[in-house]
């Protein structure tokens, strides 16, 4: 079985004054707070809700 890719997405700028959408995707993606991290699978998924917060979040490989 092939290896799934992961990836660390580390959220930079906070939540307030954003819209109820973008406030609901970073609680899906686990984040919360500015410097919270995580570690997801880089799915489908996961790569379209970052790309609603791609203006709070930066997003990294893990090795």
């Amino acid at each position: 079985m092939a290896e799934l890719k992961k990836i660390r997405i580390t959220q930079h700028r906070s939540i307030i004054d954003e819209l109820e959408r973008t406030k609901r995707t970073i609680k899906a993606l686990g984040l919360g707070r500015p410097r919270y991290s995580v570690v997801k699978t880089d799915t489908p998924q996961v790569r379209g809700m970052i790309n609603v917060v791609r203006h709070l979040v930066t997003v990294e490989e893990v090795k």
